[in-house]
């Protein structure tokens, strides 16, 4: 099975890109035919970002998958911009996407509601690369978090689309959503999803932080006035931590729910964030080696430019023919 997915170069990441994104690309190197993972970078010009720490952060991003497990010669990681068959694919699925199906995408809503001075095209036509990325590469599955089902369904459109139009070109893709750990939320504002972008620094709980930030950040988590550590509707806090409890263990919310039946929050608090720390720690101290040699992150990232490049051209090529575009 080919797997691939992409992942935006944004910096630090938290514990919802881990759980949600980054061990599920690790998980799925093992399955993968090969397993595909670019870093983003065309992605994060779409909105508002500083093009010198742009080349950096996409280092910060490599440097985390590879400190988390993803090993180069297992999969295919490069950096999205290195393989330009991405930008000519977009614009010829631009041709068989429909105007109102991207006026209808939750994320350019909220995202444009962000943009004061300039909502650009390209944010407009964010799901248009991001179906060229997936489907350059023939892709089967698509590991991704609960907040992209939307993109995936239209990128599974534009395929059947393109198909019904051009004959049988791409393949259409099936996303793969995590049962547990799927929306990690804000631990001071339960209510939504973690984000670097919204989130303030108290509510994010970023791979590379320090064991004693990791502890105090859960131990001060919101929860509600209740006692129980139980799920419910009225308790999102308190549903929140569980469900990041299961996810490092890789068990179900329910068994947690019974383990802690009868303790107080602030013992399931100290469980979770001494359970939690211990989780990340070889991450942390794997990645402060790895960050420092750029030269070696660059290398890997162009060579599986290289490999990446040799699949989606043949996509395109195929692409291309089918819709009459330059020479026979």
């Amino acid at each position: 099975m080919r797997i691939f997915s992409g992942i935006q170069p944004t910096g630090r990441k938290h514990l919802g890109n881990y759980v949600g994104a980054v061990r599920r690309y690790v998980e799925g190197q093992e399955r993968g035919d090969p397993a595909i993972y670019a870093v983003v970078d065309l992605h994060a010009i779409t909105v508002a970002y500083e093009p010198d720490r742009l080349r950096g952060a996409v280092y910060d991003t490599t440097a985390m998958l590879l400190a988390a497990g993803l090993d180069p010669q297992r999969c295919i990681l490069f950096r999205q911009s290195d393989v330009r068959e991405h930008s000519e694919l977009c614009w010829l699925l631009a041709a068989v996407t429909a105007h109102g199906d991207l006026n209808r995408m939750h994320q350019f809503k909220e995202k444009s509601v962000q943009q004061r001075e300039l909502v650009s095209a390209g944010l407009f036509l964010y799901p248009v690369l991001q179906a060229a990325d997936v489907l350059a590469y023939r892709a089967e599955e698509v590991p991704v978090g609960d907040d992209q089902r939307q993109h995936i369904e239209l990128m599974r459109d534009i395929a059947i689309r393109f198909n019904a139009t051009y004959g049988e070109v791409l393949t259409v893709p099936e996303h793969r959503i995590p049962e547990v750990g799927a929306r990690i939320m804000d631990l001071q504002d339960p209510g939504r999803k973690m984000s670097t972008t919204v989130s303030e620094e108290r509510g994010l709980i970023f791979v590379d932080d320090a064991e004693s930030a990791v502890i105090k950040k859960i131990k001060s988590a919101v929860t509600d006035s209740g006692s129980e550590v139980v799920r419910g509707p009225d308790k999102a806090g308190i549903s929140n931590l569980i469900e990041i409890d299961a996810a490092v263990r890789s068990i179900a919310p329910e068994e947690v729910e019974r383990e802690f039946a009868g303790s107080r929050y602030g013992d399931f608090k100290l469980a979770v964030a001494e359970r939690l720390a211990a989780y990340l720690r070889p991450v942390r101290e794997r990645y402060a080696t790895l960050r420092p040699d750029e030269a070696a992150l660059e290398a890997a990232l162009g060579a599986g430019a290289e490999r990446a490049r040799a699949i989606a051209s043949e996509t395109l090529a195929d692409v291309r023919a089918a819709m009459g575009v330059g020479p026979r």
